[in-house]
């Protein structure tokens, strides 16, 4: 009775069955899972103050709008259902040797967190990150790998702030050379505790693919290293951290600070840095913004001439989500990049500056968003700056981003 019925069924399992081999025979991976980010940039910025020379010079050099992009691919595959590879592909022309928004000038403070580019050629399509994370037990997590990044190993971010970063020297919880996010040859294991109590300790080698000991290697004088220990507490409406990293100088892994900390950060020796960290935040919808702070300290000695320099480094960042009950946010965050605060001989050198920014994150679709952002450096080049005379720095951009 039902036999063209039954017929017509079989006619399309057969068809679902063909095409469903298909797919399996084509697919890239069962267990890989694909995530897109593309970002435009397009901003430019303005140098004011009355250090005339240096004002001219900047505006000519740096002063034009640019547009930019960044694109980063990221594959996640697990084999076990319980560890994971991570590759990141990425290409960008974010050259730091003429863009601002890249670190190109006059120093590398307006540097953005979305900025890249690997090597002198833009756009070029690079393996960023390449690592390996499994599990021992059900707590500790071991990840090691050719690439990847400090920031890869740590127990806890502690830090709300920002869902839409801007510049980059903003997003590292206050302080940048204990969050240094070294990337290299690297390994670390991590402990996270049900209760919320989180225990980190990796080591990453920046030169570490190289075998001359002379340039490089693990564990060398010339590794480039960072190893760094991470103690933590972490709930869903706060966290808290500590934070200590031992750093070969040399390698410029203290990206963000003033030129006086680089004179003796750029010499052979040890930079000892320590950060505190915490955040807060409301968990109904409401308009009392999330609170992030941090604060960090570091001490740095050249093995070559016996200096040794005390500097620190703090941010606070306010963030409102869901405003206008459309899932748009905005935030602002003001701090301070590494400055000295005392240098050999007890000598206490006039090196602080303030940074700020301020961003509105529009939520064009569920994938795409619009952020107009505002930032400025009071004194981009701290002590550095001529004697008596002034000198700022104003950036203005919109980012869109793409997400798939």
């Amino acid at each position: 009775e039902f036999e063209t019925e039954l017929a017509i069924l079989r006619g399309r399992v057969d068809g679902l069955e063909a095409r469903v081999g298909e797919l399996e025979a084509t697919q890239f991976s069962t267990t890989t899972k694909l995530k897109g980010v593309a970002t435009f940039v397009v901003g430019a910025n303005q140098f004011r103050g009355s250090a005339n020379a240096l004002r001219q010079h900047s505006n000519k050099s740096f002063g034009a709008t640019s547009f930019n992009n960044d694109l980063q691919l990221n594959l996640r595959t697990s084999f076990t259902g319980k560890d994971q590879l991570t590759s990141v592909l990425r290409a960008g022309n974010f050259s730091g040797d003429n863009n601002v928004f890249g670190g190109a000038g006059p120093t590398e403070l307006s540097t953005l967190e979305t900025a890249f580019q690997e090597g002198e050629t833009p756009n070029q399509l690079t393996l960023d990150k390449l690592f390996y994370s499994f599990p021992i037990g059900s707590h500790l997590t071991v990840t090691a790998g050719p690439r990847v990044g400090q920031e890869d190993m740590l127990a806890i971010w502690p830090s709300f702030y920002p869902s839409d970063a801007i510049l980059d020297v903003l997003t590292l919880n206050g302080a940048p050379a204990a969050y240094n996010k070294n990337l290299g040859a690297g390994a670390g294991i991590r402990w996270d505790d049900p209760t919320g109590f989180r225990l980190a300790a990796n080591y990453v080698a920046a030169n570490g693919s190289r075998s001359t000991t002379s340039e490089g290697g693990i564990a060398t004088n010339q590794a480039g290293s960072t190893g760094t220990v991470q103690i933590g507490y972490a709930r869903e409406a706060w966290t808290i951290a500590a934070i200590y990293s031992a750093i070969q100088n040399g390698d410029d892994l203290v990206t963000y600070a003033s030129p006086l900390v680089h004179k003796i950060m750029d010499l052979n020796g040890m930079t000892h840095a320590l950060g505190l960290g915490g955040s807060w935040q409301v968990l109904d919808q409401s308009w009392v913004p999330s609170i992030s702070v941090g604060w960090g300290i570091n001490l740095s000695d050249s093995s070559q001439n016996g200096d040794f320099q005390t500097s620190q480094s703090w941010t606070a960042g306010l963030e409102w989500n869901n405003i206008f009950n459309d899932g748009h946010s905005a935030g602002i965050a003001v701090g301070e990049p590494v400055f000295a605060t005392e240098l050999k001989g007890d000598d206490l050198p006039d090196d602080g500056q303030c940074i700020w920014e301020a961003w509105l994150q529009l939520n064009v679709t569920d994938a795409i968003t619009v952020t107009p952002a505002l930032f400025y450096l009071s004194r981009p080049l701290g002590q550095n700056t001529p004697r008596g005379e002034t000198f700022q720095q104003l950036g203005g951009l919109a980012k869109i981003t793409f997400s798939f």
